[in-house]
């Protein structure tokens, strides 16, 4: 019943969702893409650390990754969640975007991750949510076609980590009144649910897959986190989600390695 809970407040209120919805697609700002290179690299300036290999960053997903909101690929998630992760590493962090206005799961499946060549790739970021919300997708397929692109990006990247992004807070967009802000935010939420329930019960195929979920914790009550639109974070906003992501990512990194040397070590002892 929780999963359908936003279905069934949205039920009598349709019509007037429906104008809101349609009013706010008209009247907000429609900002570009960001300008530039969607590949880059993020160095550490005068690291006293051995040099080891580049790790590798991937991300796919929607109006953030596509850099909707800032200038450059450099400002948006992906160049900005390589420059913290690099910082916390110390280790230099090669980056690719792919990103696309308006993009779904469904979009992430059959256009956008085929055009990426075959590759080896250390971290991938899955960054949907807010137009799978809007669209009203039931649970059931939001969770299905999250598998299928996880399934896809093994056989494709063979990720040693893949990090879901939260939805963002869309229960506070600016750009959004009430009460169509309010459905909305509950539709996030049942969705963002569905993604822990899903990473808590992943399939046999993928068992060995390594998998985490980040959540957006960003007080949008501050504007300046948010861009002119209302509707997208703001260089400042997209630096907070990039480095939650990277404290998060740095700390899950950890623990994968010291697993894999108490399974040495084990392996040793048995030897």
């Amino acid at each position: 019943m929780r999963r359908w809970l936003p279905e069934l407040i949205a039920l009598p209120l349709l019509p007037w969702l429906l104008i809101q919805g349609r009013r706010t697609r008209r009247i907000t700002p429609r900002l570009p893409e960001a300008m530039g290179p969607t590949i880059g690299q993020a160095q550490i300036a005068g690291s006293t650390e051995p040099p080891q290999r580049p790790l590798a960053l991937l991300t796919i997903g929607e109006s953030p990754v596509a850099g909707v909101g800032v200038a450059t690929h450099y400002e948006a998630i992906t160049g900005q969640f390589a420059a913290a992760l690099a910082m916390r590493l110390q280790r230099t962090v090669t980056w690719q975007a792919v990103g696309e206005n308006g993009a779904t799961l469904s979009d992430a499946v059959k256009t956008m991750l085929p055009q990426v060549a075959s590759q080896k790739v250390d971290i991938v970021l899955i960054a949907f949510g807010v137009n799978d919300t809007t669209a009203f997708r039931s649970c059931r397929r939001y969770r299905a076609e999250l598998l299928q692109l996880m399934r896809d990006l093994q056989s494709h990247l063979d990720p040693r980590l893949i990090v879901i992004s939260g939805i963002p807070p869309i229960h506070a967009f600016p750009a959004l009144p009430e009460p169509l802000r309010y459905v909305l935010g509950l539709k996030a939420k049942a969705l963002d649910e569905t993604v822990e329930q899903l990473i808590a019960e992943l399939p046999a195929d993928l068992g060995h897959l390594r998998v985490t979920r980040v959540p957006i914790l960003i007080d949008i009550n501050d504007r300046a986190l948010m861009a002119s639109d209302g509707y997208h974070p703001s260089a400042s906003g997209v630096s907070l989600w990039a480095r939650q992501l990277a404290t998060a990512v740095a700390a899950h990194l950890k623990s994968i390695k010291k697993s894999k040397l108490a399974a040495q070590q084990a392996a040793s002892k048995q030897g």
